[in-house]
């Protein structure tokens, strides 16, 4: 998710984050874009009016890539006009603030059918195969049942893979705002995913993070 005002990124955030989504969110322009280049989302959220530009310079910037990520756009910018720059410049669809957050998600899950029926996300490491779209896993050709946590940390660095993932960012993909956490979630998450997808395939960066080895 793009958008600068912290108080409308969080219920959003929060609201996703409670059907089993990992979310990342960025307030400006350039930390976007520099994700959106580096990370393989299902969808991108995006907000026009931020500090350092036009939100329609990412979309831009993302399509010139031939990079086919879901966007949404998300803006008080309600004419006519806007909505079909915005669709005619590559978004996925456009939503007009204030939104509800269950049509949101709605809008969300429609535009991410929409790109798997048109392309496969699924990824393979060694034995291991992940489906994106169906928050599956297998070994071997064996079925892993992973749990909702589980799921989020490897995703977050399956995403990622070949990267090192600070502990932190894997905090803020998996709980909400004001949410605590226990000092060493994550890593009990890490080590029950070692013990069943192998221990050799997340390595530790001592002071770091963690790295999927693809």
């Amino acid at each position: 998710m793009i958008e600068d005002e912290a108080d409308l990124a969080a219920p959003v955030i929060d609201h996703l984050k409670a059907d089993q989504n990992v979310v990342d969110w960025f307030s400006t322009l350039s930390d976007g874009d520099s994700a959106a280049r580096d990370i393989e989302y299902n969808v991108i959220l995006l907000d026009l009016q931020l500090p350092d530009g036009d939100g329609l310079a990412l979309l831009k910037s993302v399509r010139s890539r031939n990079q086919h990520t879901p966007i949404i756009i998300l803006t008080a910018r309600d004419k006519i006009s806007d909505r079909i720059k915005g669709l005619n410049e590559g978004a996925d669809d456009y939503v007009i603030k204030p939104f509800d957050l269950d049509e949101l998600t709605a809008r969300i899950n429609t535009v991410c059918r929409r790109t798997s029926e048109r392309s496969s996300q699924i990824v393979s490491i060694g034995d291991i195969s992940v489906d994106l779209n169906a928050h599956s896993v297998s070994r071997g050709g064996e079925s892993i049942r992973l749990t909702a946590k589980e799921w989020g940390v490897f995703e977050c660095l399956i995403t990622r893979r070949s990267k090192i993932v600070p502990k932190e960012t894997l905090e803020l993909s998996l709980y909400a705002f004001g949410d605590e956490i226990e000092s060493n979630a994550i890593e009990a998450h890490v080590s029950r995913l070692r013990g069943k997808l192998g221990k050799e395939l997340i390595i530790t960066h001592r002071g770091l993070g963690y790295r999927l080895e693809a």
